[in-house]
């Protein structure tokens, strides 16, 4: 046990219309955190229509109301964080039980960010792979959905979400942290769900995924792989 009492996380939870799910992650969190550790659960909403809103209130969370667009969600999340550690989690994603204790220590032992493996709540060979790979530690195995700590120490001297990016906003941010600093993949797992997945059909959404990644290696900017999303995949 290496865990500093002196780290506090804030978790930031970006969210537009998730009154279907977002309760269920709350519940979650609120059974699993231990307040020593976690000192605050922001959900930073994008102008929802439903009522996410009301339900991150009725959990306990800190709301804050932002312009849409993750980039722009996380972002201001982090105005409002008081944590030293900010760790940022999508609303379809579950950490691991002591998700805050792998992190602490972690930071106590000199990793500055990071994130956990994954794997989807499907029992689909490819997605099984997918899930396998986030074991590795090189760019172009991560997403957003593997969640992501960073130290507030760290954060000020990264510049944050780049919020051009519609989307690709968690890949190009982790991309800039592998050269800030030592990026580290732990070996716990969190759970996320693959509903994007069963809508687009999974071989087809790995396609154009895959897509995105080459056209952006071979230059594209942010308005161009949003086109590109909007075109080929249902949100």
């Amino acid at each position: 046990m290496h865990l500093n009492d002196s780290h506090k996380i804030s978790v930031i939870i970006p969210v537009l219309n998730e009154a279907e799910h977002i309760g269920h992650l709350l519940k979650y969190l609120k059974d699993i955190c231990n307040t020593d550790h976690v000192k605050e659960i922001i959900i930073v909403d994008g102008g929802s229509t439903d009522n996410t809103p009301t339900i991150a209130k009725e959990f306990g969370a800190t709301l804050v109301h932002s312009e849409k667009g993750r980039a722009k969600q996380m972002n201001k999340g982090t105005e409002k964080a008081t944590g030293s550690i900010f760790y940022f989690l999508h609303a379809d994603t579950f950490p691991p039980k002591n998700f805050a204790t792998h992190i602490i220590n972690a930071v106590a032992l000199g990793t500055p960010s990071g994130c956990f493996r994954m794997k989807f709540d499907s029992k689909n060979w490819l997605l099984r792979a997918s899930g396998w790979l986030t074991r590795i530690n090189i760019k172009v195995c991560r997403g957003g959905d593997q969640s992501l700590f960073i130290t507030k120490d760290l954060w000020d001297r990264s510049d944050g979400y780049n919020e051009s990016y519609i989307i690709y906003e968690d890949t190009e941010f982790i991309g800039r942290l592998y050269k800030l600093g030592d990026f580290k993949v732990l070996p716990q797992t969190v759970l996320t769900s693959a509903r994007k997945y069963k809508k687009n059909g999974t071989i087809r959404l790995q396609y154009h995924f895959g897509v995105i990644h080459f056209i952006k290696l071979m230059g594209a900017g942010p308005d161009r792989l949003y086109r590109y999303y909007r075109k080929n995949i249902v949100a």
